[in-house]
């Protein structure tokens, strides 16, 4: 680790992310490589999509979940984890808790999917209910670990997260190591940390770009800024959930520190590029995984040329409400 004087920031480094490679390899999917030409032509790059889509639970989160889950001492781990997650971290804390055999709870909103629940009930984990607000979030969390002296295993900002989730752009590098440039989506920016460190720590010449929807666009702000920013108010919710979260310090200080540049790109655009994935690349992708390729459409980094890896983040999706399904957003 990267040790700082405030323990909020402190950070993984390579050797970090290359110990959670060992750990997590046990449990998670080595994820395969795809490239699609009838996508390059659109862009005017030669893309390479890691799929984490087709990763345990569906989505990238498995790496850090199971990282931090297996980091824990033995006494630590037999009193359990808890988290707070809507939808995939929560199941890759259950998922993870379950292949350690310790109990995990997962603090939920009241209004989370349906779908989301049963997945993390599945899974073995104890929901516990929340209100939408973080403040409910973090006060649900807070009595969990009291009555039960459970680990918190935060979202994103966590050492132990961020560190397996650069597992996924070690492997990546590993199978294509002549990238210019990796692109990833952010959210509350655990992937892109891992990303960046990782892609930064394996090849220094490698350019990171962070990829997420205008409609929150708090981190091109903060990447201006240097100061954590709101999500923007007075717009729609992003289509993009999985994004819908501001960055912590920690995050911050990450990508100030090893990412490039970060864009935002426009609901009509992702849309659009996780209709071309699921048509031409036949792989079932999230809208927040079909962001990076939403900010290549619509020019946002220049990648002209390029060679280019693309973190795809997660392929759970309803169904029943696709984008371009009459009557959905």
């Amino acid at each position: 680790m990267n040790d700082r004087l405030d323990p909020a920031l402190a950070l993984p480094d390579l050797a970090a992310i290359r110990a959670a490679h060992l750990r997590v390899r046990p449990h998670v999917h080595r994820t395969p490589v795809f490239a699609c030409a009838a996508i390059d032509a659109e862009v005017g790059a030669k893309l390479w999509f890691k799929a984490e889509s087709l990763q345990k639970i569906g989505a990238f989160k498995a790496r850090g979940a199971s990282n931090a889950v297996f980091s824990l001492s033995a006494d630590a781990a037999k009193r359990g984890v808890v988290t707070h997650s809507s939808g995939n971290h929560g199941a890759a804390i259950a998922y993870a808790a379950g292949r350690r055999g310790i109990p995990a709870w997962v603090v939920m909103p009241e209004g989370s999917a349906k779908v989301k629940q049963a997945n993390v009930g599945r899974l073995g984990a104890t929901i516990r209910f929340s209100g939408m607000d973080a403040a409910s979030r973090a006060r649900i969390c807070a009595e969990v670990e009291r009555e039960t002296g459970a680990t918190l295993i935060h979202p994103f900002d966590n050492a132990d997260v961020i560190a397996g989730q650069g597992t996924a752009t070690l492997e990546l590098l590993e199978d294509v190591p002549d990238l210019d440039v990796v692109i990833a989506p952010v959210g509350g920016g655990g992937l892109i940390s891992g990303t960046s460190i990782a892609a930064k720590g394996v090849k220094p010449s490698v350019r990171v770009f962070g990829a997420e929807p205008a409609n929150a666009g708090d981190a091109t702000l903060s990447f201006a800024s240097g100061k954590v920013e709101p999500l923007p108010s007075g717009v729609a919710p992003t289509i993009a959930d999985g994004l819908r979260t501001p960055l912590a310090p920690r995050t911050l200080a990450a990508i100030r520190a090893n990412v490039d540049a970060v864009e935002s790109c426009s609901e009509e655009a992702i849309v659009r590029a996780m209709r071309m994935i699921w048509e031409r690349a036949k792989l079932v992708v999230e809208p927040s995984a079909a962001v990076p390729l939403a900010c290549l459409l619509e020019r946002r980094f220049d990648v002209e040329g390029k060679r280019v890896g693309i973190i795809v983040s997660g392929g759970n999706v309803d169904l029943d409400r696709l984008p371009w399904q009459s009557g959905n957003p």
